[in-house]
């Protein structure tokens, strides 16, 4: 129980370090990059003493970080330490009280425009999962029982292209046949359930591709296991052999895989959503915060991708468990 107990909270440790860590890094790579967010809101044009008010008021007028290599008159960087009166510092005792900033731009809470656009995001995660998941499976227990056959290596093709055609290739491709052309699906935005089929099937095409390869080795490793022989034996169908015992271990390191691109999905939904215009978090962080140069919406995007990312991962060890009880014992 204690040794349990210990695990749990080194865990926990381990995952808020995490969280630190990416978050701590996306705002030192922020600050770095060129240009004056108060500049970038308020337009070239803006008087003076506009541009001070409104540095003052988000605090851009006070140092980033405890230290920092400001400019002396003659244009040379010197050391200098801010001490805890600084602006990442109040970041986290902010996150500490649920506080994750105001928007530059908009001047909302950073957590309200989080909790409207992450829904959309997560929405259309789960929807390219479900299409990854439900052409994968078959085709690659289709693959694995009918190893080095013709529709072998067909589909070991069509997975191969799957996986080398990223999704600004395929969401194009996909609004000129079936929105332009066909006319059957709207090219962009989230007004009816149809029109997330065309950006969680880009999302999901890659991910497909991948399962279904790594399902076809699975299939092919576990059929050649003594228990598929003795289940056989016992005059079980082909078909009970295969989903009911092949497909059960074989998945286990599906699974694993599939936990671990939950968070690839939320990171490749920035591109898919910009193509289709899905009001999700990746439009959120592109549009109103890099582009903006909105710190505090970056920031909160980022912390919110990473910390989903980490319970996904935590969520697969609870699945991974299930499927593979010697996980529990060892």
């Amino acid at each position: 129980m204690k040794h349990k107990l210990f695990g749990m909270i080194r865990r926990a440790g381990l995952l808020v370090l995490v969280v630190w860590t990416v978050v701590s890094l996306v705002s030192i790579l922020i600050e770095l990059v060129p240009g004056d967010p108060a500049v970038a809101v308020l337009g070239q044009d803006a008087p003076p003493e506009q541009v001070a008010q409104f540095r003052a008021k988000h605090g851009l007028d006070r140092a980033a970080f405890f230290f920092g290599f400001p400019r002396d008159e003659n244009g040379q960087r010197h050391f200098r330490w801010y001490g805890l009166s600084n602006r990442y510092d109040d970041y986290w005792v902010a996150i500490l009280h649920g506080d994750l900033g105001t928007s530059f731009r908009t001047d909302r809470p950073v957590v309200d425009l989080i909790l409207e656009r992450y829904p959309a995001t997560i929405e259309l995660a789960l929807v390219a999962m479900l299409i990854a998941v439900s052409i994968a499976i078959p085709l690659g227990v289709i693959a694995g029982k009918n190893r080095g056959s013709l529709i072998d290596n067909g589909l070991s093709v069509v997975a191969l292209v799957g996986i080398s055609l990223p999704s600004f290739v395929i969401g194009p491709m996909l609004v000129y046949f079936f929105a332009v052309k066909l006319g059957w699906l709207a090219p962009s935005g989230r007004f009816d359930w149809s029109d997330i089929i065309l950006p969680a099937f880009t999302l999901g095409a890659a991910l497909s591709a991948i399962l279904t390869r790594m399902v076809r080795s699975s299939v092919i490793e576990e059929l050649n296991e003594g228990y598929v022989r003795t289940a056989r034996a016992k005059g079980l169908s082909e078909r009970q052999v295969v989903y009911k015992h092949v497909l059960k271990n074989g998945l286990i390191p599906v699974v694993t895989v599939l936990g671990l691109q939950l968070g690839v999905l939320l990171a490749g939904a920035i591109i898919t959503e910009k193509i289709f215009g899905w009001p999700g978090l990746g439009l959120l962080l592109v549009e109103d915060g890099i582009a903006q140069r909105d710190y505090s919406v970056v920031q909160g995007c980022v912390l919110a991708i990473s910390t989903t990312y980490i319970l996904a991962n935590t969520l697969t060890d609870v699945v991974y468990r299930w499927l593979d009880p010697r996980i529990r014992v060892s």
